[in-house]
Parts: structure tokens; sequence; C-alpha cells
């Protein structure tokens, strides 16, 4: 995923990894879009990692940031759809500056 976000540069999305933010750390953060990408593993289907996820992504949301959770075995088969669903999420957010 970093690889493919890195290419991002020349159109002018800059992501940042494990970016630190109000106590947290974001896994993929592009601030000039507020576009947060969560990877998520098999531990995200426990409640309490849910009810964990539920309260950053309400702090995240209040920041006026939009929060993409991409499950990892989605992004293991099939990336293209996932590159095109994060590709979309960017260009319909406007710039935050």
């Amino acid at each position: 995923m970093w690889g493919w976000l890195r290419t991002l540069r020349k159109e002018g999305f800059h992501f940042r990894r494990q970016a630190p933010f109000h106590g947290y750390f974001l896994d993929f953060v592009c601030l000039s879009r507020k576009l947060v990408i969560e990877l998520d593993g098999p531990s995200r289907g426990e409640e309490a990692q849910r009810r964990h996820d539920a309260i950053r992504d309400e702090v995240l949301e209040r920041e006026g940031f939009t929060v993409l959770r991409i499950q990892n075995r989605t992004m293991d088969t099939h990336m293209p759809s996932v590159v095109d669903a994060i590709y979309d999420a960017l260009r319909d957010r406007p710039p935050a500056w």
C-alpha cells in the first residue's frame, strides 16, 4: 500500500504513514484532503476493537476527516478496486487549505 500511495505525489497527493493524531496513530493520512486510510486485520472483528475504532472514527470525523477502512484480505485479493476507491475518495474531497 505504501508504495502505491507514494506514487500519488506526482498528482499532488502526499500521504504520511503512522502519523500521530490526537493520541492515535493513523495508518496513512493525506492531510491536504483530510483522508485517512486504515488497514484492518482479523482482530478488527472483535467487539472491543470495533468500539475503539468507532470512537476513533468519531474523533477524526469531528475534525473533518474521512476514514476509509480496508480489510487486509480485500487489499490482498482486490488491489485494483482498493486503488480505485482511494483515488475516487481523493478526487471527491476538496483541498483542506
